[in-house]
This record gives C-alpha cells, structure tokens and sequence, in this order.
C-alpha cells in the first residue's frame, strides 16, 4: 500500500521538438510556440484526442526575446493559446533557462499544487546576424569582471587550462565534433546533418584559441516542450468513436532525479578552470536522488557549446576520469558501442541551440527515446537499441548553473 506522504513519480508524457532546429526564416516566434504547444498535446496520444484542459500551468523557458523578437510577457503569449488559460510562467538562466523552468514545473509537481504541467522552451535568434546574437548571449557572462569578453574566448579559457594540465590534445577537441555531427545524421530534426573529418575540424577558421568554428555550438531556431504529470492518466477529448474517455501513463518515462547547482558567475572567481564544479554537485544530487552511479548511465545528452565543455562535461558527470575525457572520445567510448552514448541526437554542437528551448530540447528527445529505443545499423539490417535511465546536463553561462535530470524507462 502507498504511503499517503509518499509523492507520485512525475512521468514525461507527451514530448515535441520542433520541425527541426536551424535558421527557420520562415517561422516567427510566435509560430515556434504555436508548433510546440500543439505539438506536444497531440504528442499524447497518437490517434485520440488529450484534452488541452488537462494542462493546469505553463512553465515558458527563454533567454532573451524581448532583444532578440521585441516580445517579452511570454508566459502570457503561451497561455492565450489555451481556451482555459492556465496560469503561466517565464524562467530565464541563460543556456539552462530550459532545464530551471522543468525544475519549476517539477516543484509545483511535487507540492501538490498542480498534477499536470506544460514545460515550453523557445527562442528565435536569427533574426539578428552572428555578431549580434554574440553580443546578446554574452550577457550570460559577469557583465562587470568580463566586460568585452564572448563565451568562444571564456570556453578557450577553459580549454587552454585543461589543455596545460591534463594534455588534452587538438585533436581530442576535433573528436567530439566528428562525433556529434555523425550522430546528428540520425536526427531529422537537427540543424546541421553533415560529417566532418578530423582534420576539416582542426583547420577550420580560429574563432578563440583554441577554439575553431567547427568547436563551436550555432545560432538556432527551435522550440521544445514536454507535458508532465503524476497522474496516473489523463482525459481524452469527447468523442463517440474513442471507446475510452482515458489514456494511461503508467509506461510513460519518469523523473527519478534531478540536481541544481551554481558556482560564481565569472571564471576569475573560480576555484577551478578545468572542472565546473557546479556540475559535480548537480550531478552529485540526481544520483543520490535516483539511487545511482555514473557506472549505470549508457546514454546522455550533455552540455557540448563548445567541444571543450562536452569533455568536461563527461569527466565533471563521473563517466571518465579527470583528464581522459578527450582521448575516451577520439577511442569511441562515447558513441554507439562505447562505454557511455554521448548526445546521440548531436549535442547542441550539430542538433542546433535554441538557447531557451535546449534544456527542454534534450528531456523531450530523451524521453522519446526511453520509450520507443534507438534504431541501429544500416540499410539492410536495423536493430532497436534499449535504454532504462537517461542523463540530461545542462548548463548556463560558462558554469554559473547547471541542472542534471536523470530519467528511468
């Protein structure tokens, strides 16, 4: 019998990544989260109709539309698009923005004040030109301690600190890259589905030493969302021909842990350049949470803005130890058949960055893959690849914030 204290698991029940991420100029802002929010209710159930009245509160994640679009007050822009209008609110934390708005939701979950939640991450950037959207992100950084600075040249911080250190190589940095647009091969829904060679990487054109722009993360379009509930089902719309006025949840992915954790805003600040410490405590706390080790993640969708953050990334997570990440990656423990699956939808490397929406972004596409499994192999012989836990790792700034999710079949 369930303890009456005890709280009900919160399962990700409908899951939509837009069209796909890239520069979408033919989609507004409003467009992206008029796709999403349809997107993700008819996610639900394939063939019958959920009831938008389900969806009790909206938790919108985005970075910086009222620069980017002039429009800002979007959790109001969200919830006008139900007839019910739930309750409605905005979360910003820079690239994490998506991944503090699901803790938000998982909050008003876990209090008993809502049962069923939309999460929405959004943002439209190309509208403005590289050098712009540069400026707009780089106000993610302490505006005070790193005047002029832009997150390539912080990232190379970290990289040449690392480099010196451990002996990380170029060539690990151009593995990760390889790596991730091959997977991005995979995914429809990615911005960039094009492979690269090792060498096309290490000579692309130097942005921040060391940093080239074959390292770098791009400027994308794109939204994201995903439906929560600790229900244990939900209604369907009215109709005569659904022999069932319900759809059951209980095969649904849960949440069985989740970490948050903030270091200082500035590197100089810092007590180390070559770990981010907020990753090891948030990743500390979802493992405790969920009653697991780093040794039972096989996949995960990590934080790759720059190459050089995937490798700290899966060093500061516990899946290989401090200095190995590089050379794990360039031997293929971090693709298919290797130690641990490393962003097989391509990382925001190849998948596409939509700041708001990529920590929505990778709980949506990893809650798909939980529950439908991974299809493998060529043209004649395919296989589907079974996962039971998930990691998501998510991270704002240079470090300031991270968030990490970890999710169960």
């Amino acid at each position: 019998m369930k303890n009456k204290n005890e709280k009900s698991p919160i399962r990700i029940v409908g899951s939509y990544i837009s069209d796909h991420f890239g520069e979408l100029w033919d989609k507004s802002l409003n467009d992206l989260i008029e796709e999403a929010v349809l997107g993700v209710i008819k996610s639900v159930s394939d063939k019958k109709n959920f009831d938008p009245e389900e969806i009790e509160a909206v938790y919108v994640a985005n970075m910086a539309s009222g620069i980017f679009n002039n429009q800002l007050h979007l959790n109001a822009v969200v919830s006008e698009l139900f007839k019910h209008f739930p309750p409605s609110i905005r979360v910003e934390g820079a690239c994490a923005s998506g991944s503090l708005a699901m803790i938000a939701a998982q909050d008003s979950l876990n209090s008993g004040r809502f049962k069923t939640v939309m999460v929405l991450g959004v943002e439209k950037m190309t509208d403005f030109n590289s050098n712009e959207a540069t400026k707009v992100l780089s106000a993610a950084s302490d505006y005070n301690f790193e005047y002029g600075s832009t997150f390539p040249a912080l990232y190379a911080l970290l990289a040449k600190a690392h480099m010196h250190k451990y002996g990380t190589t170029r060539e690990h940095l151009s593995a990760v890259s390889v790596k991730n647009h091959r997977h991005a091969l995979t995914n429809p829904k990615a911005h960039f589905k094009k492979s690269f060679t090792l060498e096309q990487v290490s000579e692309s054109s130097m942005v921040a030493d060391p940093l080239r722009l074959l390292d770098c993360s791009p400027v994308s379009d794109g939204a994201s969302a995903v439906i929560l509930s600790t229900k244990n089902s939900g209604k369907l719309l009215s109709n005569k021909k659904v022999a069932s006025d319900k759809i059951s949840y209980k095969n649904k992915p849960k949440i069985i842990g989740f970490g948050h954790a903030q270091d200082s805003l500035s590197l100089a600040n810092r007590k180390s350049l070559t770990s981010l410490n907020a990753t090891i405590s948030a990743s500390k706390e979802a493992y405790k949470q969920a009653g697991l080790t780093p040794k039972d993640i096989k996949v995960a969708e990590v934080h790759d803005c720059f190459t050089i953050a995937e490798i700290l990334a899966i060093e500061d997570l516990g899946f290989f130890k401090k200095g190995t990440g590089g050379q794990a990656t360039l031997d293929g423990e971090t693709t298919f058949g290797g130690k641990v699956l490393i962003n097989p939808s391509g990382g925001l490397k190849a998948c596409g960055h939509p700041v708001g929406a990529t920590g929505v972004k990778q709980v949506a596409y990893l809650a798909d893959l939980l529950e439908n499994g991974f299809e493998v192999g060529d043209g004649k012989s395919k296989k589907i690849q079974n996962f039971k836990y998930a990691l998501t790792h998510n991270v704002g700034g240079s470090g300031a914030t991270v968030v990490v999710h970890i999710l169960e079949k």
